[in-house]
Order: structure tokens, then C-alpha cells, then sequence
């Protein structure tokens, strides 16, 4: 007797290789995903304005980073003794308006520059409600924001996203981004996290505004492609054994489960067969000897060494000056 169903992974036409780049932006699942390929040793920047929930602080950070916007005070508030913008996360707050600048614009710098060489683009959207500006609030009355920063609850107001709404502002950013980089690939997904503050009506709503949108997206845009995080955490493994203590966000079990689909469905066979030499290497750096310098950990680390450095001779483009660094300065520090 069969007791779930399976949503099995396919191939895509589009493969991701350690040659490649890659940028990720949007839901806390964006960085659960850009961890895992960090710790591949795949080249990855993630989330330059830091999280992002909606699909209107999604679009207006990729818009700031097509045209290098450069921040100035103006665009700032000050709240709970500090500087923040509406459209960042509260990691690029400061206690000064310039180092907040500094941070924000140098970020956008940096995502402007590696948007122009970037292979493929990951673009998670977590909610479809918006929370904007009221009048009382500091800053352009309707302004949807990023962040809350905690201010009062008053200075907004929400509203839930209609699907072509989103569609046809997600249209018109994937040409300027194809534009502006012509050999850019988009993946859409959309997160399995559960926004409870809006209630469980209220977050398949929302998590339905999104599927539709990002499908309709897919049909009429070049290089755009789909990958079900939601599906597999929701659908296929169904269960809150697959949730934190929260009951909102998916635990280990489930992101390594999601991973492995995500390797199935954007990595060659060859891909794969050096990411699992790579993942040895950084489980021998994360080893930790009883005995330091008994001959089976120097034996260790010499091997762990000559891997590599084999490896690292095989394929020159991976980022394994560290791994040697780390062994051969283990070694050193044993003779």
C-alpha cells in the first residue's frame, strides 16, 4: 500500500557547472539553498540587500542593482537610534547615516558588478502581502517595504498581490535583466516557509499568488525555469516532522532533502562527482584529532592534502586554495 506521494526530480535543460555564477536573491530559504552550494565551493553571492520577502522588494533591489542606484541620505529614516532604509534588511543598519551608506552602496557595487558575469539568477518569493507606508509613517505614503524595523504597526497598511500584477512587473524586469546580461538563466521557486503572522488562509493565499504568477511568468519569458522547493516540502514530504519547533520553517531534514532534488535536477552526473570529493575534503577539515600529532592524523592530513591538491590540479577553477592552505598549515604546525 502506498502511503505519500513522490515528486520525483528531473533533469534540466539548464545545468549550473563550478565554472559558473551564480546569484541568489530573496527569502531566508534563499540562504538555506546558498549555504549548501557555498559549502560546494560553487560561486555564489546571496541576497546583496539581504532577505527579502515580497516580490516588490525582490524587484526593486534587482532594479537597483541593473542601475547601480547609489544611495544617499535622503533615502534613509531614523528609528530606534538608528539609520535604515526601507528597501534593506536591518544587517545594513548603522548608528551613522554614512555607514549605512557605505555598507548599502558598496553591497549594491558589488551585486551591479557580479550581475553583469552571472550565469544563472535564483529568485525566491516567500509572501504575496505587501505592507506599505501610511501617511503617519516616515517616508512616501503606499511605499512597500522590505523591513519593518520595528516600527509601529500603524505606520502600515497591507495588501495581498494579485497574480498579473506581479506577472507583468516580473515581465518587464526579466527583459531588462536579459538585456542588460544576455546569457543570463533565471530559476523561480517559491518558499516553503510558512507566514503564520498572516494566518494559514491568509499564507495559501498568498503562496497561491505566487505559483500562479511565477508559472505565467515561465510561459512567456526566454531562459526562465521553475523549481518546486514548495512542492517537495508541502506535497511530497508532508509531514511537521519536517518543520522546526516553530512549525513555520522547514528543519535540516528537510532543506538536505530539498538540496538533493535541487543536485538531481541542475547538476551533470560529472558535477555531482566533484561536488562529493569536495564535500570529503570539508568534512576532513572540520575533523578534529584526539592527538594532534599522532602519526594516523599526520597520515590524515597528508592524504586529505594530496586530494587536494589532485583535485584542485584536475580542475584549476575550483576555489580550494584554502582547503591546502588549511592542511599544509596543519602539517607545518605538527613538524
Amino acid at each position: 500500500m502506498k502511503f505519500k506521494l513522490t515528486l520525483e526530480a528531473t533533469a534540466s535543460n539548464l545545468q549550473i557547472g563550478y565554472q559558473d555564477k551564480i546569484l541568489l536573491i530573496g527569502s531566508c530559504f534563499t540562504e538555506n539553498i546558498g549555504a549548501k552550494m557555498q559549502k560546494h565551493l560553487f560561486h555564489v553571492h546571496e541576497n546583496p540587500h539581504g532577505i527579502l520577502f515580497n516580490p516588490i522588494s525582490v524587484h526593486n533591489a534587482l532594479r537597483d542593482y541593473l542601475q547601480c542606484k547609489q544611495y544617499g541620505k535622503e533615502d534613509l529614516f531614523e528609528l530606534n537610534e538608528l539609520f535604515n532604509s526601507w528597501h534593506h534588511h536591518t544587517r545594513f543598519s548603522d548608528i551613522t547615516a554614512d555607514a549605512a551608506l557605505n555598507k548599502i552602496n558598496e553591497s549594491i557595487r558589488a551585486a551591479h558588478d557580479y550581475l553583469k558575469e552571472a550565469n544563472q539568477l535564483v529568485i525566491t518569493l516567500g509572501s504575496a502581502w505587501l505592507y506599505c507606508l501610511t501617511e503617519i509613517a516616515i517616508g512616501q505614503q503606499g511605499l512597500v517595504v522590505a523591513n519593518n524595523h520595528k516600527a509601529p504597526a500603524t505606520w502600515f497598511e497591507k495588501r495581498l498581490m494579485q497574480s498579473d500584477e506581479l506577472t507583468s512587473v516580473f515581465q518587464s524586469l526579466v527583459k531588462d535583466l536579459q538585456t542588460f546580461n544576455p546569457g543570463l538563466q533565471i530559476i523561480f521557486t517559491v518558499s516553503p516557509v510558512r507566514h503564520l503572522r498572516e494566518g494559514l488562509v491568509e499564507n495559501n493565499r498568498s503562496k497561491a499568488v505566487l505559483i500562479q504568477a511565477v508559472h505565467d511568468i515561465i510561459a512567456t519569458t526566454y531562459g526562465t525555469y521553475y523549481f518546486p522547493a514548495y512542492e517537495y516540502v508541502i506535497d511530497d514530504l508532508r509531514d511537521y516532522r519536517f518543520y522546526a519547533e516553530d512549525l513555520v520553517h522547514p528543519n535540516y531534514a528537510a532543506t538536505q532533502y530539498v538540496w538533493e532534488k535541487w543536485v538531481e535536477t541542475f547538476y551533470h552526473s560529472s558535477t555531482q562527482q566533484i561536488m562529493k570529493q569536495v564535500a570529503e575534503l570539508q568534512l576532513a577539515i572540520q575533523h578534529k584529532p584526539f592527538n594532534k600529532k599522532s602519526i594516523a592524523h599526520q597520515a590524515f592530513l597528508q592524504n586529505a592534502l594530496a586530494k587536494a591538491q589532485d583535485l584542485f590540479k584536475s580542475y584549476p577553477y575550483l576555489n580550494l586554495q584554502e582547503a591546502i592552505s588549511f592542511f599544509s598549515g596543519e602539517l607545518a604546525n605538527i613538524a
